[in-house]
């Protein structure tokens, strides 16, 4: 692939990223019903749950912005880890959660090519 391609595949990526992380943290901030129902299953009060959404919203700016987001996928991705472990915890799928890592890290890799380097060695 050219690096025009890889560039607008990035980028591509990232959109679809943001609009998933925008609505979920939406939802945690703005307290949905169908989002306290699941938080409360999980033993998370509202207020927590709004904080969750503040952190989400925030790593996913610095996701976003390119001189910080190596940092901001670094956020989302243990973000997401957590969010893998709470879900293991209470016994309920993984695997929305596991779906938007993965392309959370192959987005990263596109759109960072030194976080790539340094996690896989190429020198590509």
């Amino acid at each position: 692939m050219s690096q025009k391609t890889i560039k607008i595949a990035g980028w591509i990526l990232t959109i679809i990223l943001v609009l998933l992380f925008t609505m979920s943290a939406f939802m945690k901030i703005t307290q949905n019903d169908t989002a306290l129902a699941q938080a409360a299953s999980m033993g998370i009060d509202a207020s927590t749950y709004r904080f969750i959404g503040i952190i989400e919203i925030i790593s996913l700016v610095l996701f976003v912005i390119p001189r910080t987001g190596v940092l901001g996928t670094m956020l989302l991705i243990a973000y997401l880890g957590g969010a893998i472990a709470t879900h293991l915890q209470h016994q309920q799928p993984i695997s929305m959660a596991v779906s938007i890592q993965t392309i959370l890290w192959i987005t990263a890799f596109l759109r960072f090519p030194e976080l790539k380097q340094r996690i896989l060695g190429n020198k590509n």
